[in-house]
């Protein structure tokens, strides 16, 4: 899986192996956001009726952090937007760190690769001077 990563005594990744990576985790990430915004279009559209177009306004400006256009009129419309609206922090926070995790893995991956050869090169016996 693209999530899978190689531990610090194995050599970087080739720029190629990288930005596949890269991409395969920008792809799952942007799947997360749709599928999450399909989820709120889908409850503002059956718990509060509202048009498409408007539960996707709605179910966008929560997501995107920007709080929502529309306030709720049901008792079933407020427990979903304040549901959904927990959701969405949450997910935003997790989907952004699993689109920028290759790049942070990268550069950890290559500051430790230089220390494993500078290890490498102590002599467990004797204490460095």
């Amino acid at each position: 899986m693209f999530l899978n990563y190689e531990h610090f005594r194995r050599p970087v990744l080739p720029r190629a192996a990288f930005l596949r990576r890269l991409s395969m985790s920008t792809l799952f990430g942007l799947s997360l956001i749709l599928v999450s915004l399909l989820f709120g279009m889908g409850g503002y559209h059956w718990f509060e009726r509202l048009s498409w177009m408007d539960s996707f306004l709605n179910a966008a400006m929560l997501l995107g952090g920007m709080g929502p256009i529309w306030s709720p009129q049901t008792d079933a419309g407020k427990l979903f937007a304040g549901f959904y609206a927990l959701y969405s922090g949450l997910a935003v926070l997790a989907i952004v760190g699993i689109m920028i995790a290759p790049v942070v893995h990268r550069l950890l991956h290559r500051f430790h690769a230089d220390l494993a050869d500078q290890v490498d090169q102590i002599d467990p016996v004797k204490p460095p001077r």
